[in-house]
């Protein structure tokens, strides 16, 4: 399993459209990518702006088919301009 964290800071003005279009991104992506089996959205709960994702795929290039897909397009372009710090890190995930 090929295991992506994400960590968001998000501007303050744009947090609440942040949290319902990443909601939206990862329904989208468990929904239309078959590799896809995670995609947790999280909130720190002492930093409302910091959003963390934890995604699971199958392999590494499902995660590559999930970045060239149309709605993970959209979404990035959308979201670009309330974003002031994206930190993306990739695992492999060993057996449990």
């Amino acid at each position: 399993m090929y295991v992506v964290t994400v960590e968001f800071l998000i501007r303050a003005e744009h947090l609440e459209a942040f949290r319902a279009r990443v909601r939206q991104q990862a329904a989208d992506s468990l929904r239309l990518e078959e590799a896809c089996s995670r995609f947790d959205v999280c909130v720190d709960p002492d930093a409302e702006n910091r959003v963390f994702l934890y995604e699971v795929y199958d392999t590494r290039e499902a995660f590559e088919l999930h970045l060239a897909s149309p709605h993970f397009k959209a979404f990035d372009a959308e979201v670009a301009e309330w974003v002031i710090e994206k930190r993306v890190q990739s695992f492999q995930r060993l057996a449990p």
